[in-house]
């Protein structure tokens, strides 16, 4: 399996200005094996460490600073003789000793010849008071499931790989039909590794299903371990209502429909919550489609995505047939699940969240708005085939952008300064941009 950010950990090796690299992701999107992956081609030697119930290692963190002393001890605890700049220290589940991260500011600024990163599946909610964070004295990256770029090579198509990033559209839609039958397999696969990686080898979709129920457990387990009890059940209930907000029409997030008489500020812990675990993400709505985006953000209208489009028709209990077959039962849910696609896409590629805008009282929506450079670049969404779009119309003819792009079923055509990419190309949507 390859990951496409292992060429981001490259150039961080040889940047002259690196720092301690601290990688975040939600649990189970890989981050292990690609740290040690990474160590495996890019460094004579790997030190690996973690602090998952390792008492004996979080010690050597919370004693007297010592940056000696400490790498002393990792040479004991990794088995391994840690020397400048041909050495990866690997720091794993770094929440279980945020002291840890304190240390990441030394290395910085006293031991810069030593290449360390760090990682840890609940980082983003278990920092807490008295754990001073190294601002300024570290490098972060994401790491998401898998987009559809990485699964296609999972799935040994790299031809359709290299075809898709080739530049080339005519090729492109040489293999319209052979792109969207691995796109409806991803539909329900989704990009979680053990998922991919079983789907890959057996190609059995109960067996992915059952791999994606025990990572929604294993979620779950999380929420009750870390949670306060009076925060626990509302984090539950806004985990299961996410699907249900995106089946609807207007897929912006009601207070209302997690628990009747609820408002924002009864919910808006455990969704921030959830967001810190990586498992969703907000998209906001503005209120001008104007540079900066977020300066013009709603704060109080927002889209709830979760962070795998294969987890979202899990937590759905939407089955292989189903989704694969486009049953006229799933037509409502369809649009959903195809924008939940197309988000985890711009994350993964953008590694920022897009926003949307709804204008002439919510009755014409743009369902992402994305920033190339001084410009806002409208983002209309179709599950199908059908390219008439009123939204897209509406935000053309009212906001003048110099593009607009319509993500659908067909294959790619250029309509005067609507460019429509087909779903199995998002990953195409930056170069498309500058396309004359």
């Amino acid at each position: 399996m390859e990951r496409s950010l292992i060429k981001a950990l490259e150039k961080w090796k040889t940047s002259p200005t690196r720092k301690p690299l601290i990688l975040w992701g939600a649990r189970q999107v890989g981050k292990t094996w690609l740290m040690r992956e990474f160590g495996k081609r890019y460094y004579p030697k790997t030190a690996y460490a973690s602090f998952f119930r390792n008492t004996r290692l979080a010690r050597l963190f919370k004693e007297d600073f010592s940056l000696s002393r400490v790498l002393e001890n990792l040479n004991i605890e990794c088995r391994t003789m840690i020397t400048p700049d041909d050495t990866l220290i690997i720091l794993d589940e770094i929440q279980d000793c945020p002291e840890a991260l304190e240390y990441l500011k030394f290395f910085c600024e006293e031991a810069p010849q030593y290449h360390i990163i760090c990682a840890g599946s609940m980082l983003g909610v278990t920092i807490h008071e008295g754990i001073s964070f190294p601002v300024g004295k570290v490098n972060e990256l994401t790491l998401y499931p898998l987009d559809f770029k990485e699964y296609l090579q999972a799935m040994g198509e790299n031809d359709l790989l290299d075809t898709l990033i080739s530049g080339s559209w005519e090729l492109v839609n040489d293999n319209h039909e052979s792109y969207v039958n691995h796109l409806r397999n991803y539909y329900y696969v989704g990009g979680m590794p053990e998922a991919v990686a079983y789907f890959a080898d057996h190609r059995d979709y109960q067996g992915v299903r059952d791999i994606q129920n025990s990572i929604i457990r294993q979620y779950e387990e999380d929420f009750s371990k870390h949670i306060p009890p009076n925060e626990w059940t509302k984090v539950l209930l806004v985990w299961h209502s996410i699907p249900v907000q995106l089946a609807k029409e207007n897929r912006k997030f009601f207070f209302g429909q997690v628990k009747p008489g609820a408002r924002m500020k009864d919910l808006e812990n455990a969704i921030m919550w959830l967001c810190k675990y990586g498992v969703a993400c907000k998209v906001f709505k503005t209120t001008k489609p104007a540079v900066p985006l977020a300066a013009y953000a709603d704060p109080s209208s927002f889209k709830l995505f979760l962070s795998d489009t294969g987890l979202a028709g899990a937590l759905s209990e939407l089955d292989a047939e189903v989704l694969l077959n486009g049953n006229a039962v799933f037509s409502e849910f369809k649009g959903a699940l195809t924008e939940e696609y197309v988000f985890t896409q711009l994350l993964a590629d953008r590694a920022t969240a897009p926003f949307y805008y709804a204008g002439d009282k919510g009755r014409y929506e743009t369902d992402f708005l994305l920033r190339l450079g001084q410009d806002i670049i409208p983002v209309e969404v179709k599950a199908e085939t059908n390219l008439k779009s009123k939204s897209l119309k509406f935000y053309v003819d009212k906001f003048d952008p110099p593009y607009a792009l319509r993500i659908s079923m067909a294959p790619y055509i250029v309509q005067n300064r609507i460019r429509n990419i087909p779903l199995y190309a998002v990953c195409r949507i930056n170069s498309c941009l500058t396309e004359e």
